[in-house]
């Protein structure tokens, strides 16, 4: 490959960094052809964009953008390397588990950056699974507030029904 060829794809991944809030580093050694092409459809489903890198371009692109937490994930490069890009941190989790039943638990997680957060190990994955996105959180939020203003009125209400009788 041309060295002017390496720095576009640099460039390309570095822009793409930028882009998504969010990234998962997969390995996708055990997948064939078929899984893998069936692996970027569930991924097209669920908004996620996948990219399966070259790990020197990779790591190059994260020291590009400089930040610090990256340096945690660089362990984690290594054989077949697929990256998840999202802007919701949890969606990428559920594909791989998801996908993963059948396809003897591949893709792997080896890495993630999500929520600001750096995950290293597979052994995060059930983690990733259950956070909560920004809209998420929100939503709980309203619900807990909503709640105590609902009871009250549900109060009211019933002591004007008892005063009426």
């Amino acid at each position: 490959m041309k060295k002017e060829d390496k720095g576009l794809l640099i460039e390309s991944l570095e822009q793409t960094l930028n882009e998504y809030a969010h990234f998962y580093v997969v390995d996708v050694t055990a997948l064939n052809s078929q899984a893998t092409s069936d692996l970027r459809r569930e991924c097209f489903k669920n908004d996620i964009k996948l990219k399966v890198v070259k790990n020197t371009l990779f790591i190059k692109a994260l020291d590009k953008i400089g930040n610090a937490d990256f340096d945690a994930l660089k362990p984690a490069v290594k054989n077949n390397t697929g990256i998840m890009f999202c802007n919701t941190a949890n969606k990428p989790a559920r594909v791989i588990k998801e996908f993963g039943k059948n396809n003897h638990d591949m893709p792997a997680l080896k890495a993630a950056f999500a929520e600001g957060m750096v995950y290293v190990g597979a052994e995060n994955l059930s983690t990733l699974c259950a956070l909560k996105s920004k809209n998420e959180l929100i939503a709980d939020v309203i619900a807990a507030l909503e709640s105590p203003i609902m009871n009250v009125i549900s109060a009211l209400e019933n002591r004007e029904e008892k005063a009426a009788e």
